[in-house]
């Protein structure tokens, strides 16, 4: 320090000189005037130097000219397009990029790949951080003293004496390197809109990553979404990180599992890479997952990473978004996650999720509550953050287009093991109301078909998640579900939901009771449709006289059993068995619910096919018109069991009746079942094939066989070429293409297919029988 004398000046009469200093200060007094001049060195980084305010000083990061990520993969997989797009903004310059995603999704580690590029192409690489203000603003201010920004300016920017980021942005604007400034976890864009701190430059590319996708502060931004990789690329991670433990096939079946979540990827890989008590395969890893999904995947990151950072443990990523989420004022987007991983990661349609539903399943109790008029906000906020996304599905028959919300299942897991174990039942309770909720009759078959179709995976996934005090709820459910699958002509899925549901209610409620056994009885009714004619027929015999012992002989669940079962035991031949199943069910249900009833109806709907095949022809002709009158009066011409008598009736006139008479019906009937079913459908084929037969016997012999091969192809296509009902059809093909004169294709079908029908359905069937003796002459 020096002092100058200066020239005198009077003082103030009565001055006098007081002077005090506290800790650090000094004072400076004089009776005369003096020029003193200060001289200041500072060597600390300007953030290090106390505001004036009151506010908490916080530490530059050590480095922003490092990539501050934990555990950068070796390789990045995939994200071919995305990396073309930012590589050519390292070149165009001025640009500001936003890459956009899920928590665990791979957006840090992009960024990371992008910033070794632009350091081998000669750019300058900036990384700071953005979760937190005043981390961001104190990386900032090094941002500009890394690109020249002098001490005092620092200063004066750190004390709220010049504008922190109109003074970053001026050293960025004028750097003699062209730059990327990476701004990583950019969840909340409010820090960087506040300040001012997103800009673009000419001198340089800004990268975001963020799990906003919409955020007002992106507009005019490039925008990027990152998803989770494809099946090929997800295996190929897991290789990467863990080559010995097997091979690339059980790669893929980890990764399908684990839903090719590349942070899930990354912590499985190095669970299985650092073994050293156990040695795990990847087939190993795979069935331990089935236990204690998330709290495995977890073990797999770095101790000491996961202690300082909740983003690197797949079971608490999600959380920060959350707990954001309700600081901001939306806390049931918790309640209404919780709610969504009662279900699958396949897509829900959003009517699922209707007000008024919602408001019937009570949720009202939970903490935080969902209500119905919430879960439009709380959507958008999990819509806004990347924890779920909205898909738009064209219907089978594009005719309707039905809009769903779908949650990665690593999430949803994760979600749902941290509920509270007093709220779990609620959900799980309110989550088979809303599902059964959407199961109307009142859908078209194109829309019912679409909306089963997706609502079945999440029936299939409640079974997984409930426990015996919410079981009875979601096997009823599966049931129902199962029903619709089995009505659309989807044979095989229907016998694994119904299956399941029955494996679940045995398990948690007995395999007696009543909703096992409804359980059961889908399930043999659907192995029948598939073609497991003896399979269906055991168990259906089981459930029977398990009804029957539990219910009554003239309960309606054991008399409509009876009926199913006679419909294998007819096709296996057992034809005498198969008429005194089906008429004492009849009986029954006549005294148990009246003759007007569809059960009762449906049964004399489907005797009519067996009286003809057993020589009944004076019973068929005076049931017939009377079951098929009943039918159209009490339910309607295109009520399901309508459309059986139609088809019944339609069959028995090729035997006791005209041909006329039975091409008439057989028209109807296929007219009815596509108007019921759609054009695409097994009974569909089926009604095809009845048609196919009256033109045969009328004389219309190339229109029989072209109706019949598309009946071929069809069941061919919809229940493969081994089903049961394929092979009957291609030996009735060859019947027809017998009658029409083309008899060297005929004879080629007989040969590869005759022998299967008769194993299935045994020598006397009637067709296989007609055929066999046609054949022989």
């Amino acid at each position: 320090m020096t002092a100058h004398n200066v020239p005198e000046r009077d003082m103030a009469a009565g001055s006098s000189l007081q002077g005090r200093a506290a800790g650090h200060g000094r004072v400076y007094q004089a009776a005369g005037n003096q020029l003193i001049t200060e001289h200041h060195h500072h060597y600390q980084i300007p953030a290090r130097i106390p505001a004036r305010s009151a506010a908490p000083v916080v530490p530059a990061p050590d480095s922003v000219r490092t990539a501050l990520v934990e555990r950068p993969p070796r390789v990045l997989r995939n994200r071919a397009s995305v990396r073309a797009a930012l590589a050519s903004a390292l070149e165009e310059r001025g640009g500001i990029h936003v890459v956009h995603g899920m928590g665990g999704c791979g957006k840090t580690s992009l960024a990371h790949w992008l910033f070794q590029e632009a350091r081998q192409r000669g750019l300058v690489g900036l990384w700071v951080t953005a979760s937190e203000r005043m981390a961001l603003r104190a990386a900032m201010l090094a941002v500009a003293a890394d690109r020249g920004a002098a001490t005092v300016e620092l200063v004066a920017a750190h004390n709220g004496q010049r504008a922190a980021a109109d003074l970053v942005w001026h050293y960025l604007d004028h750097s003699p390197e062209p730059w990327l400034l990476v701004i990583d976890n950019a969840d909340d864009p409010a820090p960087l809109e506040e300040g001012g701190w997103l800009r673009s430059s000419p001198a340089g590319t800004v990268l975001v990553t963020t799990r906003r996708a919409n955020a007002p502060l992106w507009r005019g931004t490039v925008l990027h979404h990152l998803d989770v990789l494809p099946l090929d690329d997800a295996a190929q991670v897991l290789r990467d990180l863990a080559p010995e433990t097997g091979t690339f096939e059980e790669a893929q079946v980890v990764a399908r599992r684990l839903g090719c979540l590349p942070l899930a990827l990354n912590l499985a890989g190095s669970y299985l890479a650092r073994q050293l008590l156990e040695s795990w395969t990847m087939s190993d890893y795979h069935e331990h997952l089935r236990e204690d999904a998330i709290n495995l995947i977890d073990q797999g990151a770095d101790p000491a990473a996961a202690g300082r950072d909740s983003r690197h443990l797949v079971s608490r990523t999600w959380r920060i978004t959350l707990d954001a989420l309700a600081e901001q004022g939306v806390p049931e987007t918790i309640a209404l996650l919780r709610l969504l991983s009662c279900w699958g990661p396949d897509p829900l349609p959003l009517t699922v999720l209707s007000r008024s539903a919602v408001d019937d399943a009570d949720l009202g109790a939970v903490e935080p509550s969902l209500r119905g008029d919430r879960v439009e906000p709380a959507l958008r906020a999990l819509l806004d953050h990347s924890l779920a996304t909205l898909h738009r599905f064209p219907g089978e028959r594009q005719e309707t287009v039905v809009r769903c919300v779908q949650i990665h299942g690593v999430l949803l897991d994760s979600v749902h093991a941290d509920i509270p174990a007093h709220d779990r039942t609620a959900y799980l309770h309110a989550a088979s109301l809303l599902l059964e909720a959407t199961l109307t009759d009142g859908h078209t078959h194109a829309v019912a078909a679409d909306h089963i179709r997706l609502i079945a995976p999440h029936a299939t996934a409640l079974l997984h998640r409930v426990d015996r005090s919410t079981a009875s709820g979601a096997v009823r459910l599966a049931v129902r579900v199962a029903q619709r699958i089995y009505e659309a002509g989807d044979y095989s899925a229907a016998v694994a939901l119904a299956s399941l549901a029955g494996d679940v209610s045995e398990r948690l409620q007995g395999a007696e009771h009543p909703e096992t056994l409804s359980a059961r009885h889908q399930q043999g009714d659907s192995l029948r449709r598939q073609g497991g004619l003896q399979q269906a027929e055991a168990l259906l015999q089981r459930v029977h006289g398990q009804r029957e012992r539990a219910l009554g002989a003239d309960h309606p669940d054991t008399l409509q059993t009876a009926a199913v079962l006679s419909v294998p035991l007819y096709l296996l031949g057992r034809h005498e068995e198969c008429l005194g199943w089906m008429r004492r069910a009849i009986a029954g249900q006549r005294r148990a619910l009246g003759d007007d009833h569809a059960e009762t109806l449906r049964s004399r709907a489907l005797i009519l096919e067996f009286l003809v095949d057993t020589g009944h022809t004076e019973e068929f002709l005076g049931d017939g018109p009377a079951t098929v009158a009943d039918c159209e009066r009490a339910l309607g011409p295109d009520h399901p069991v309508t459309v059986v008598a139609y088809s019944n009736y339609a069959y028995g006139l090729l035997h006791a009746g005209t041909p006329e008479d039975a091409e008439a019906a057989a028209r109807r009937a296929l007219e009815a079942r596509i108007r019921l079913h759609g054009p695409d459908h097994p009974l569909v084929y089926s009604a095809e094939l009845v048609l196919s037969w009256a033109l045969m016997l009328c004389g219309v012999h190339d229109q029989a066989v072209a109706l019949m091969r598309e009946a071929v192809e069809g069941r061919e296509r919809l229940l493969g070429r081994d089903h049961p009902l394929s092979v009957k059809a291609r030996v009735l093909l060859a019947e027809r293409l017998a009658a029409a004169g083309q008899g060297r294709e005929a004879r080629e079908l007989i040969a590869d297919n005759l022998a299967d029908a008769e194993r299935v359905y045994g020598p006397d069937d009637p067709d296989v029988k007609r055929i066999r003796a046609t054949f022989a002459t």
